[in-house]
């Protein structure tokens, strides 16, 4: 039988990324991402709830992520839930939950930009560009 294990995450960089190399060289970034939603409760009262997320990036993706996102910034994050679990210092079992990142997508426009620039001129463009920066129109849902 054939599973299928995809998250899709739209949201808020929640910390800068932090790009290191795996002992052959491999570069691998990761970074939060917080997703909120917005919700009115049955006698009308209105609250947000905010899910955050761990996001750790590959080799070419884990360069443009370190290269191009920043806390603030939005993203659409597209991969495969991974859970963990290493023993700590104490000697208690420690467990998480990550994002392994297929495609990260930079959804507003980097620091520097100017009225008149392409949209393609803050970051990376191009269609086989998994960083690519797109309108939400293009969003595949």
């Amino acid at each position: 039988m054939v599973g299928l294990n995809k998250i899709m995450v739209i949201g808020n960089v929640g910390t800068d990324p932090e790009m290191r190399y795996t002992p052959n060289g491999n570069p691998v970034t990761s970074f939060r991402i917080a997703a909120s939603r917005a919700y009115t409760t049955a006698d009308g009262e209105r609250h947000q709830e905010t899910e955050w997320f761990t996001v750790v990036a590959w080799r070419q993706l884990a360069e443009q992520c370190n290269q191009y996102l920043a806390k603030g910034r939005k993203a659409y994050v597209e991969g495969r839930l991974h859970s963990r679990s290493w023993e700590g210092q104490d000697g208690k079992t420690r467990f998480v939950n990550e994002i392994t990142a297929d495609r990260v997508l930079f959804l507003d426009r980097g620091p520097g930009y100017q009225a008149g620039e392409g949209a393609g001129e803050s970051g990376p463009s191009g269609a086989d560009n998994p960083g690519a920066s797109v309108d939400a129109e293009d969003l595949p849902f």
